[in-house]
């Protein structure tokens, strides 16, 4: 199975930026557009040039792997939804939506997600058994920050398994793929916070808080993690009504974290314990934690009851990944970018598109691949790694003039056992040209083919890096390069 190295260390071809500015008499008349104006991508998306795509390429690569190692079989869905499949299910982030007009009497939207396109294929397809991933783009209409990994037009990677099964160990499974792809990727030291809707449900309603308001509550408590208590609790008595007393009870909960002593504390706690969703939620997060325990992850796991993720769907166990430091010497201050990985159990969402009501439970993690990408993109900079943007094994090159015929027989020799070559697009290109491309591009070998060689059967095959030279019978020609490829 691939398991690529670290990325940083890979060998590839950085490629300059391209110009932005482009006036329209650049272009030529009749274009449609003015003198001047301004050649760019829309708001909160962007191009990825060659050297981009490259290292997006492998960091996807080592999550689909992750996902393939723990069983996980690929779907795809929509980028496009009927607009009542999405709305009521984001709280506070339903204003986030990209709607569209009117097309041919369906009022459609693009997807914020692919949780919920998700439960809508498995109450339309019956299936109350799959554990999937899922790679795709999402739309979102929110303030872009590009330098965070924040855009509108972004990647999600999900990892989901649904299933009636014996209660925390799917769960456990999610958290352990969180724990195996932030520590693969070494981003630098990380967090993975937990928590429990039933748990906060519990803490509010303890502490005197209408059931009408859990939702809306929950979204200010999702906030602790980027403003001080005092902010929080100022929205939740100015914006959402509460009582100054009930934000003050509430917060001596959410400001609460720890490990299993922790969750035994609350287990004792004279008001907690006496709520039927709270001792609910505090009994599985304890399993969770004794499952954690076998996997050896617990040393990286809080649970953390500011932890409340701000989406309506979520029912039961949820957690948050998130980048205590960067450990990189080039960059002196540390690359802020939020947290890297979040999901949760949503049990009733699959329900709410069934006709009959029939639920399937669900839990899952999405991978925040966007900022994790910035964080790889800005370390690349700063070190200037070389990122090399192709996979070619060989340049078939020819040592005099008058060869290309000899060199387009090589080269589809080559294409048709499955070697990854190039020629140069030339008919007598100099062969310090041809080591050079070699050269800039990060192609290990070259096949020369001369007059000389023709006589004797054999392919002259040199080495980029160490200029190594040797002479192959024509018909060994194919394995050697395999074996040289082979160990790089």
């Amino acid at each position: 199975m691939f398991r690529p190295p670290p990325l940083l260390l890979l060998l590839l071809t950085r490629c300059p930026a391209p110009r932005r500015l482009l006036s329209a008499s650049r272009q030529g008349q009749g274009q449609g557009r003015a003198v001047g104006s301004v050649l760019k991508t829309p708001k909160g998306t962007r191009d990825h040039h060659p050297a981009q795509a490259a290292l997006r390429e492998r960091l996807l690569g080592s999550v689909v792997a992750c996902f393939k190692r723990h069983g996980a079989a690929a779907i795809d869905t929509p980028v496009l939804e009927l607009r009542e499949t999405l709305m009521g299910k984001y709280g506070d982030n339903a204003k986030l939506i990209y709607e569209l007009q009117d097309q041919g009497g369906e009022l459609l939207a693009l997807r914020y997600d692919l949780t919920v396109p998700f439960a809508r294929y498995l109450a339309m397809n019956k299936i109350t058994n799959i554990k999937r991933y899922h790679i795709a783009k999402v739309y979102r209409r929110d303030n872009p920050a590009t330098t965070r990994g924040r855009y509108r037009e972004f990647y999600q990677c999900d990892f989901d398994i649904a299933g009636q099964f014996d209660p925390m160990l799917p769960d456990a499974e999610c958290l352990k793929i969180v724990h195996e792809i932030l520590s693969d990727l070494q981003l630098g030291d990380f967090l993975i916070k937990v928590n429990d809707r039933r748990i906060l449900n519990g803490v509010f309603a303890v502490c005197g808080i209408p059931e009408s308001k859990f939702i809306t509550t929950c979204s200010t408590i999702d906030k602790l993690d980027k403003v001080p208590w005092e902010d929080v609790k100022n929205e939740m008595v100015g914006e959402k009504g509460l009582s100054p007393e009930a934000a003050d009870r509430i917060g001596e909960y959410v400001q609460l974290h720890g490990g299993l002593d922790l969750i035994e504390q609350l287990l004792q706690d004279p008001k907690l314990s006496q709520n039927k969703l709270a001792k609910e939620g505090l009994g599985d997060v304890k399993l969770l934690f004794e499952y954690l325990t076998l996997f050896g992850i617990t040393g990286k796991i809080s649970f953390d009851l500011s932890l409340a993720r701000g989406l309506d769907y979520y029912t039961g166990v949820i957690y948050e990944a998130v980048l205590l430091q960067q450990q990189n010497d080039h960059v002196e201050d540390p690359v802020s970018v939020g947290s890297v990985a979040g999901g949760g159990r949503y049990d009733g969402l699959v329900g709410m598109f069934d006709p009959k009501g029939r639920k399937v439970p669900c839990v899952g993690v999405s991978i925040g691949i966007e900022r994790i990408f910035s964080i790889l993109e800005q370390r690349v900079e700063a070190s200037e790694e070389k990122i090399r943007t192709t996979e070619t094994q060989v340049l078939v090159a020819s040592a005099q003039k008058k060869l290309l015929e000899e060199r387009l027989k090589l080269i589809s020799e080559l294409w048709d056992a499955g070697i990854k070559a190039e020629i140069l697009y030339k008919k007598n290109p100099k062969l310090l040209n041809q080591l050079q491309y070699c050269e800039e591009t990060g192609i290990p070998l070259v096949a020369i083919v001369g007059e000389q060689e023709l006589k004797d059967g054999v392919v002259k095959l040199r080495d980029v890096a160490t200029r190594e030279e040797v002479n192959i019978r024509r018909e060994n020609l194919i394995e050697e390069i395999r074996m040289r490829t082979s160990q790089l």
